[in-house]
C-alpha cells in the first residue's frame, strides 16, 4: 500500500507518474479527499476521463477497484448483498433426514452463501488497504436508490439481519461520477466534494495523447487532436481515452494512422 500524497503538486505527479495528465483542479479535489475522508462526485460529459480517475488513483495507491454500475431499477439488494438461494435449497434437500438437518439453519446463512455486492465488498478489510469504490454513473439510477446512498455508505457500515452489522475497519476511497442525463439530489452532492470533469482543451488533449502514445509523430498528434476537436464541435462525444484507444489499435494492427484518420 502506498503512501497517501501530502500535497497537491505531489498528487500531480503521483496520477502523472501512472500516465494520467491531471490539471490542479481535478488534482485538488482527489487530495482534499484523500485527506479529509469525503466521496468525490465528478460531473462532465461522456468520454471526458471521469472514470480513468480512480482506475488511476487505484494504481497509484496500489488499492483495490470496486465498481458499482448504476442502472435504472438498481436496488439496495443487487448493490450490497443477497443469499445464494439456490445453493441454499440444494443443501437443505441435501441435510433433510441426515443428522446435520438440525445445524442446517445456522449454517444457511452464513458467509457461505453470502453473496457480496459491490458495497458490502468495499467496507470489508482488505490486505493493501481500503479499496477504492466507484458508484459510476448514479444519474441512471432511480431517486430511492440515492436516498439509500444517504444512509448506509454514508455510515461505512451495512446490517445484514441474519448475521449484524458489518462495519468497515477503515472508510473506502469513493467516487461518484454522473454524466448528467438528469439532476443528482444536491443531498448527496453536499456530502461529496463536487468537482465538473470537462472535455481538455487542445494542448492539454496533445500532451495526453503523447503521455499515451510517445511514438506518435507531432504533426500526426496535432491532426488528430484537431479531427476530434471538431468532432466535439459537431456535438458528437468523443473521448481523450477513446481516441488513444483507438489509435493504439490502428497501429497494433499494422495500419496508418494517417490513412484511417484522414
Amino acid at each position: 500500500m502506498h503512501k497517501v500524497p501530502q500535497s497537491i503538486d505531489e498528487t500531480i505527479s503521483t496520477l502523472s507518474s501512472h500516465d494520467y495528465d491531471c490539471g490542479r483542479d481535478p488534482a485538488t479535489v482527489v487530495y482534499l479527499a484523500l485527506t479529509l475522508g469525503k466521496p468525490i462526485f465528478l460531473e462532465g460529459e461522456p468520454g471526458a476521463g471521469k472514470t480513468e480517475i480512480e482506475k488511476v488513483l487505484a494504481q497509484a495507491l496500489v488499492r483495490d477497484l470496486i465498481r458499482l454500475q448504476c442502472y435504472k431499477g438498481l436496488d439496495a439488494a443487487s448493490a450490497v448483498y443477497e443469499w445464494n438461494f439456490s445453493a441454499q435449497m440444494i443443501a437443505i434437500r441435501a441435510a433433510k433426514g441426515t443428522a446435520q438437518q438440525a445445524d442446517l439453519k445456522a449454517e444457511l446463512f452464513s458467509d457461505e452463501y453470502l453473496v457480496k455486492r459491490p458495497l458490502l465488498q468495499a467496507i470489508e478489510p482488505h490486505d493493501n488497504g481500503p479499496p477504492v469504490l466507484l458508484i459510476d454513473e448514479l444519474d441512471r439510477a432511480d431517486e430511492p436508490f440515492e436516498a439509500f446512498l444517504l444512509e448506509a455508505p454514508s455510515d461505512n457500515q451495512v446490517t445484514i439481519p441474519e448475521i449484524g452489522t458489518i462495519k468497515a475497519p477503515e472508510p473506502p476511497i469513493v467516487v461518484v461520477t454522473s454524466n448528467r442525463t438528469r439532476e443528482v439530489h444536491d443531498a448527496v452532492k453536499r456530502q461529496c466534494l463536487y468537482h465538473w470533469v470537462g472535455y481538455p482543451d487542445f494542448e492539454r488533449d496533445l500532451s495526453i495523447l503523447h503521455m499515451r502514445m510517445p511514438a506518435c509523430a507531432a504533426a500526426l498528434s496535432r491532426d488528430i487532436v484537431a479531427f476530434v476537436h471538431a468532432l466535439r464541435k459537431a456535438g458528437i462525444a468523443v473521448g481523450t481515452s477513446q481516441v488513444t484507444a483507438a489509435v493504439s489499435a490502428v497501429a497494433a494492427a499494422g495500419f496508418s494512422t494517417r490513412e484511417v484518420f484522414f
